[in-house]
């Protein structure tokens, strides 16, 4: 290894990369403009390599995981370099690290290309906002402008509880404490709930993948605070089922009905290949009303809750095949894009069509 890790993230940094991937066998490979590029003057590189620079960026609680697991999800910053999110794993026998970049502040509801519903759910003072879609789509990303606007525009207390911290939120109009899993708490369920003993309004948990943390996370809307969390979701319905699934079969009926009650918006999304190089956000958007409520106590079919969101763009819906349309007439994106993320393909190829695009 010839060059150590910081020096290494600076040339990344500096060719304006997103990602870098280091593994065995490799030179070190970075994301720019959404392309993989190796490095120049770089050799493949040997295990002892990718051992080295794991060990030179790993926290005590990521060398820990690493040790009893296999792998770590953890942050890595640097004054003069930046912030990272860091996921080490072990393949093939050898250690590999991918490096996520996080750039410093946020993005404003227009830049990130959200609705204006998602500004008017950043004002609610109570309910469960979940914000879903594969790694990789900006979940991350749009929490942190829902918290910045927050911060700048509502006097409020605000808790995140992370795993692990990625944006940094210094005060503005609000108090912003952060506490990040394994290093300030136990575990995001346990920071929750003590979250409730405390002078909280609104509460940020990076992830609601397990019983306990939606246990909590549910408990706290139910008590009179605004909860944003994630999801590895893929759709509304999709999140819904999710949640229940969470819970044992016995507690199923009363966790639909406590999110009937709760919920105030899903929005899922997806980031799809745009022109000049960027990506662009198509989102679906469901927020709670009578209809949903009435979905989610049934438990019925999927496609019932896609008509439901058809018929209520009054309530600041959108479907995924309305998000696409809006896209392509509005030249973000090219219909050969959009059509592999679409429910209907058929139709949305004939309203493009019917509104002059050609595909």
């Amino acid at each position: 290894m010839e060059i150590n890790i910081e020096d290494l993230l600076r040339r990344a940094v500096s060719l304006g990369a997103t990602d870098l991937h280091l593994k065995v066998g490799s030179p070190p490979v970075a994301r720019v403009n959404g392309d993989l590029e190796r490095l120049e003057g770089f050799e493949a590189l040997k295990p002892a390599d990718t051992q080295a620079y794991a060990e030179a960026l790993f926290t005590p609680r990521g060398a820990r995981d690493f040790k009893d697991t296999g792998t770590a999800d953890f942050a890595f910053g640097r004054q003069d370099i930046g912030r990272f999110r860091v996921t080490a794993f072990r393949q093939r026998g050898s250690v590999s690290v991918v490096l996520r970049r996080v750039f410093p502040g946020t993005m404003s509801f227009t830049d990130l290309g959200l609705p204006r519903v998602v500004e008017k759910l950043a004002a609610e003072a109570s309910g469960l906002l979940l914000v879903t879609g594969a790694s990789g789509s900006g979940k991350t990303s749009t929490m942190a402008s829902i918290l910045d606007w927050i911060n700048t525009h509502r006097a409020v207390s605000i808790l995140t509880v992370e795993d692990p911290i990625e944006v940094l939120h210094p005060d503005k109009k609000s108090v912003v404490e952060q506490r990040e899993v394994g290093v300030d708490t136990p575990s995001a369920a346990d920071a929750v709930r003590s979250a409730m003993r405390h002078d909280n309004d609104v509460l940020m948990i990076s992830e609601f993948d397990d019983a306990e943390t939606a246990r909590a996370a549910i408990a706290a809307a139910e008590t009179g605070h605004l909860v944003i969390s994630s999801m590895r979701t893929t759709d509304p319905a999709d999140t819904i089922d999710r949640v229940v699934s969470l819970f044992p079969e016995s507690q199923q009926r009363v966790v639909r009905g406590q999110l009937a009650a709760q919920l105030l918006a899903i929005v899922s999304q997806r980031l799809l290949e745009g022109h000049e190089n960027g990506k662009t956000l198509a989102c679906e958007i469901l927020t709670n009303n009578e209809r949903v409520h009435e979905w989610i106590i049934g438990g019925a079919e999927a496609p019932a809750l896609v008509d439901i969101m058809k018929e209520s763009e009054f309530f600041g819906m959108q479907t995924m095949d309305a998000s696409l349309l809006k896209l392509v007439i509005d030249k973000s994106i090219d219909l050969p894009a959009a059509l592999p993320f679409a429910r209907n393909v058929h139709e949305l190829r004939a309203k493009a069509m019917a509104a002059g695009i050609q595909s």
